[in-house]
Protein backbone atom coordinates (compact mmCIF):
# COMPACT_ATOMS: atom_id res chain seq x y z
CA UNK A 1 0.00 0.00 0.00
CA UNK A 2 1.34 3.82 -1.42
CA UNK A 3 4.95 4.87 -1.88
CA UNK A 4 6.50 4.60 1.38
CA UNK A 5 6.00 0.45 1.58
CA UNK A 6 9.42 0.11 -1.17
CA UNK A 7 12.45 1.63 -0.51
CA UNK A 8 13.56 2.14 -4.31
CA UNK A 9 16.55 4.54 -3.08
CA UNK A 10 18.62 5.91 -0.38
CA UNK A 11 16.43 8.07 2.68
CA UNK A 12 12.64 7.98 3.72
CA UNK A 13 9.97 9.28 1.58
CA UNK A 14 8.56 12.31 2.77
CA UNK A 15 5.28 14.26 2.61
CA UNK A 16 6.27 18.04 1.90
CA UNK A 17 3.20 20.09 3.02
CA UNK A 18 2.23 24.20 2.51
CA UNK A 19 0.63 25.02 5.68
CA UNK A 20 -1.63 27.35 5.27
CA UNK A 21 -4.88 26.85 3.36
CA UNK A 22 -3.36 23.25 3.39
CA UNK A 23 -3.07 21.98 6.61
CA UNK A 24 -4.19 24.87 8.55
CA UNK A 25 -7.56 27.01 7.52
CA UNK A 26 -5.95 29.80 5.45
CA UNK A 27 -5.54 32.74 7.73
CA UNK A 28 -3.29 35.32 5.44
CA UNK A 29 -0.22 36.41 6.90
CA UNK A 30 -1.13 34.34 10.16
CA UNK A 31 0.97 35.07 13.10
CA UNK A 32 -1.53 34.54 16.23
CA UNK A 33 -1.31 30.92 17.67
CA UNK A 34 -4.78 31.41 19.11
CA UNK A 35 -6.01 31.29 15.23
CA UNK A 36 -4.83 27.82 14.22
CA UNK A 37 -7.53 25.82 13.02
CA UNK A 38 -6.90 22.17 11.05
CA UNK A 39 -8.36 21.72 7.58
CA UNK A 40 -10.89 19.21 8.82
CA UNK A 41 -9.54 15.75 8.99
CA UNK A 42 -5.90 16.54 8.24
CA UNK A 43 -5.06 14.90 11.55
CA UNK A 44 -6.29 11.52 10.61
CA UNK A 45 -4.80 12.00 7.47
CA UNK A 46 -1.30 12.74 8.98
CA UNK A 47 -1.53 9.91 11.37
CA UNK A 48 -2.49 7.56 8.24
CA UNK A 49 0.63 8.91 6.31
CA UNK A 50 3.25 8.51 9.63
CA UNK A 51 1.75 5.01 9.76
CA UNK A 52 2.70 4.21 6.27
CA UNK A 53 6.18 5.05 6.91
CA UNK A 54 6.39 9.01 5.32
CA UNK A 55 8.35 11.73 7.17
CA UNK A 56 6.49 14.94 7.57
CA UNK A 57 7.60 18.26 7.02
CA UNK A 58 6.48 21.55 6.62
CA UNK A 59 7.92 23.91 4.19
CA UNK A 60 6.16 27.52 4.30
CA UNK A 61 6.88 30.97 3.05
CA UNK A 62 6.50 33.91 5.56
CA UNK A 63 7.16 36.85 3.65
CA UNK A 64 5.71 38.49 6.76
CA UNK A 65 8.70 38.74 8.47
CA UNK A 66 10.64 40.76 5.15
CA UNK A 67 7.85 42.94 5.25
CA UNK A 68 8.35 43.25 9.17
CA UNK A 69 4.77 42.12 9.53
CA UNK A 70 5.57 39.32 12.40
CA UNK A 71 8.85 38.02 13.06
CA UNK A 72 10.47 34.53 13.31
CA UNK A 73 9.37 34.05 16.54
CA UNK A 74 5.94 34.40 16.34
CA UNK A 75 6.45 31.94 13.33
CA UNK A 76 7.46 29.68 15.73
CA UNK A 77 4.79 30.08 17.96
CA UNK A 78 2.27 29.19 14.99
CA UNK A 79 4.20 26.11 14.70
CA UNK A 80 3.84 25.38 17.99
CA UNK A 81 0.07 25.52 17.77
CA UNK A 82 -0.11 23.68 15.06
CA UNK A 83 2.00 20.47 16.76
CA UNK A 84 -0.71 21.05 20.14
CA UNK A 85 -3.47 20.68 17.10
CA UNK A 86 -2.36 17.60 15.95
CA UNK A 87 -1.18 15.96 19.14
CA UNK A 88 -4.78 14.73 20.08
CA UNK A 89 -4.67 13.02 16.54
CA UNK A 90 -1.62 10.95 17.95
CA UNK A 91 0.79 12.97 15.32
CA UNK A 92 3.41 15.04 14.62
CA UNK A 93 5.48 16.97 12.17
CA UNK A 94 8.97 16.12 11.88
CA UNK A 95 10.18 19.12 10.86
CA UNK A 96 8.96 22.97 9.78
CA UNK A 97 10.86 25.01 7.48
CA UNK A 98 10.27 28.22 6.50
CA UNK A 99 11.55 30.89 4.02
CA UNK A 100 11.19 34.16 5.66
CA UNK A 101 12.44 36.10 2.37
CA UNK A 102 10.15 38.37 0.10
CA UNK A 103 11.87 39.35 -3.38
CA UNK A 104 10.27 42.73 -3.10
CA UNK A 105 12.17 43.48 1.03
CA UNK A 106 15.29 40.73 0.51
CA UNK A 107 15.84 40.28 -3.03
CA UNK A 108 15.45 36.91 -4.77
CA UNK A 109 16.77 33.83 -2.61
CA UNK A 110 16.50 29.95 -3.66
CA UNK A 111 14.06 29.19 -0.47
CA UNK A 112 10.82 31.04 -1.58
CA UNK A 113 8.80 28.38 -3.19
CA UNK A 114 8.51 27.65 -6.43
CA UNK A 115 12.16 27.42 -5.47
CA UNK A 116 12.98 24.50 -4.34
CA UNK A 117 15.68 24.95 -1.86
CA UNK A 118 13.50 24.42 1.28
CA UNK A 119 12.65 20.77 0.31
CA UNK A 120 16.56 20.06 -0.83
CA UNK A 121 17.68 21.11 2.86
CA UNK A 122 15.04 19.23 4.02
CA UNK A 123 16.22 16.08 2.10
CA UNK A 124 19.90 16.88 3.12
CA UNK A 125 19.12 17.41 6.55
CA UNK A 126 16.74 14.68 7.43
CA UNK A 127 17.70 11.75 4.90
CA UNK A 128 15.12 12.02 2.59
CA UNK A 129 14.56 10.33 -0.76
CA UNK A 130 12.97 13.10 -2.63
CA UNK A 131 11.98 11.02 -6.05
CA UNK A 132 9.90 9.07 -3.58
CA UNK A 133 7.94 12.02 -1.73
CA UNK A 134 5.79 14.48 -2.59
CA UNK A 135 4.82 18.27 -2.36
CA UNK A 136 0.62 18.72 -0.65
CA UNK A 137 0.09 22.55 -1.68
CA UNK A 138 -3.07 24.71 -2.27
CA UNK A 139 -0.78 26.98 -5.01
CA UNK A 140 1.03 26.66 -8.07
CA UNK A 141 4.15 27.66 -6.16
CA UNK A 142 3.57 25.18 -3.84
CA UNK A 143 4.01 22.36 -6.44
CA UNK A 144 5.97 23.62 -8.75
CA UNK A 145 8.67 23.68 -5.74
CA UNK A 146 8.12 19.93 -5.21
CA UNK A 147 8.03 19.04 -8.95
CA UNK A 148 11.06 21.09 -9.32
CA UNK A 149 13.48 19.48 -6.25
CA UNK A 150 12.10 15.92 -7.61
CA UNK A 151 8.89 15.05 -6.07
CA UNK A 152 5.75 14.16 -7.17
CA UNK A 153 2.93 17.19 -6.45
CA UNK A 154 -0.61 17.12 -5.40
CA UNK A 155 -2.57 20.27 -5.32
CA UNK A 156 -5.78 20.64 -2.91
CA UNK A 157 -8.57 22.95 -3.31
CA UNK A 158 -8.47 24.30 -0.01
CA UNK A 159 -7.05 27.51 0.65
CA UNK A 160 -6.19 29.50 -2.77
CA UNK A 161 -6.01 26.10 -4.67
CA UNK A 162 -9.60 25.98 -6.00
CA UNK A 163 -9.27 29.51 -7.35
CA UNK A 164 -5.63 28.86 -8.59
CA UNK A 165 -6.85 25.39 -10.14
CA UNK A 166 -9.44 27.83 -12.10
CA UNK A 167 -7.45 30.41 -13.16
CA UNK A 168 -3.69 28.87 -14.04
CA UNK A 169 -4.34 25.31 -14.79
CA UNK A 170 -2.42 25.60 -17.27
CA UNK A 171 0.85 26.47 -15.40
CA UNK A 172 0.59 23.44 -13.38
CA UNK A 173 3.31 20.95 -13.68
CA UNK A 174 2.57 18.11 -15.63
CA UNK A 175 1.97 14.91 -13.58
CA UNK A 176 0.26 16.92 -10.41
CA UNK A 177 -2.85 15.65 -9.38
CA UNK A 178 -5.60 18.23 -7.71
CA UNK A 179 -7.63 16.81 -4.64
CA UNK A 180 -10.25 18.36 -2.72
CA UNK A 181 -8.15 18.43 0.65
CA UNK A 182 -5.24 17.01 2.85
CA UNK A 183 -7.11 14.12 3.71
CA UNK A 184 -8.38 13.23 -0.09
CA UNK A 185 -4.30 13.53 -1.31
CA UNK A 186 -3.79 11.18 1.39
CA UNK A 187 -6.05 9.27 0.58
CA UNK A 188 -5.25 8.96 -3.09
CA UNK A 189 -1.60 8.63 -2.43
CA UNK A 190 -2.09 5.67 -0.04
CA UNK A 191 -4.04 4.07 -2.53
CA UNK A 192 -3.52 0.20 -3.57
CA UNK A 193 -3.34 1.07 -7.09
CA UNK A 194 -3.01 4.91 -8.26
CA UNK A 195 -5.77 6.40 -10.16
CA UNK A 196 -5.12 8.19 -13.16
CA UNK A 197 -4.57 12.16 -12.88
CA UNK A 198 -8.11 14.07 -12.81
CA UNK A 199 -6.59 16.22 -15.22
Amino acid sequence: MGAARGRSGQGAPALFLDRDGTVCELVPYLHEPGRVRLVPGSGAALRAAREAGYRLVVVTNQGGIARGFFTAGDVDAVHAAVQAALAPCGVQIDAFYTCPHHPDFTGACSCRKPEPGLLQRAARELDLDLQRSYMIGDTIEDVQAGVRAGCKGILVMTGYGADQFASRRESLPAGVTPTPDLAAAVGWLLAPEEPTSQR
